[in-house]
């Protein structure tokens, strides 16, 4: 089993992973069980990197990112700030693989903006570009760009609706009055096309 010693202070790795050279990891990060950290790959701070996931060749992770078990990140990933990756869930990176033929020169960037959450057994087609706090249901296949905030569900996934920073779907739109969260309380409207936070309580956390 390897040992990693002081390569990254303040690392959790559990003895059963790999984490291959050259690699950044941030402090406060922990990898679990069987899981593989592939070349050049970039992990901020205070992520979880769960059970038996892979992380291809030169991923970019953001920092508290979470990352359940069984998930496979592959080359061309970039991942901001505070994204949420369900169990089982997988990216792609070419879009016409075959066998016989390689295309590593070929793979398409996947860019998953800050907060967005990706459910259980999802799959993200390559060259997507998720938006921020958008929130992709369980099962759902995504094959195009997600609005910011945008409820995505289904194969194909479509935009069923909008949905809070705090994760709860918001309440239709029925004016051009403010949208409230039911939940939380922040504050949305809705501006050609697309959901504007007017008062996100989350964000002044941030900030305070």
């Amino acid at each position: 089993m390897p040992d990693y010693g002081d390569q990254y202070p303040g690392v959790k790795i559990h003895e059963s992973a790999y984490v291959d050279e050259p690699c950044e990891i941030g402090e406060g990060s922990k990898i679990w069980h069987f899981s593989h950290i592939m070349p050049n790959c970039k992990i901020g701070k205070k992520c979880n990197i769960g059970q038996n996931v892979v992380v291809s060749p030169d991923v970019v992770i953001g920092n508290n990112v979470k990352i359940q078990n069984n998930v496979s990140v592959y080359s061309g990933v970039i991942m901001e700030d505070d994204v949420f990756c369900g169990p089982s869930m997988v990216f792609t990176n070419v879009n016409n693989p075959r066998s016989e033929i390689v295309r590593r020169d070929q793979y398409a960037r996947t860019l998953v903006r800050k907060g967005a959450s990706m459910g259980a057994n999802c799959t993200i087609v390559c060259g997507s570009r998720i938006g921020e706090f958008a929130f992709i249901a369980a099962g759902a296949v995504v094959t195009k760009d997600v609005l910011p905030y945008a409820l995505m569900v289904g194969v194909p996934a479509r935009k069923k609706g909008w949905v809070c920073r705090c994760g709860v779907p918001l309440p239709p739109i029925e004016s051009k009055d403010m949208i409230i969260c039911p939940s939380c309380g922040n504050q949305y409207q809705e501006e050609a096309g697309m959901l504007e936070p007017i008062k996100e309580l989350q964000a002044q956390e941030v900030l305070s």
